[in-house]
């Protein structure tokens, strides 16, 4: 355990960070999940909705470093693909 103050601080402001983090890519996951159960499901409408909120999600995350940009186009861009080849 740090014993500096500001050694500390750093401690608990990561403790929040990493919650963050996790929440978001937890929240992303479950809409990727949606959007995949959706195409199976042949419900094309929620697919598209879902894949804008799915691609907005990721693009805010990308933005707070949650995760990397190349990575969030990659996974936009992977959905797209499978949301055209189903229509």
């Amino acid at each position: 355990m740090a014993n500096i103050k500001s050694a500390k601080k750093r401690i608990e402001v990561i403790k929040v960070k990493t919650a963050l983090n996790k929440a978001r890519k937890s929240e992303i996951k479950t809409y990727i999940t949606k959007f995949n159960k959706a195409l199976e499901n042949g419900d094309i409408d929620s697919a598209k909705a879902l894949l804008k909120i799915v691609e907005k999600k990721l693009s805010r995350a990308s933005a707070k470093n949650t995760i990397h940009k190349n990575a969030a186009a990659r996974k936009v861009s992977r959905l797209a693909k499978r949301l055209n080849q189903a229509v």
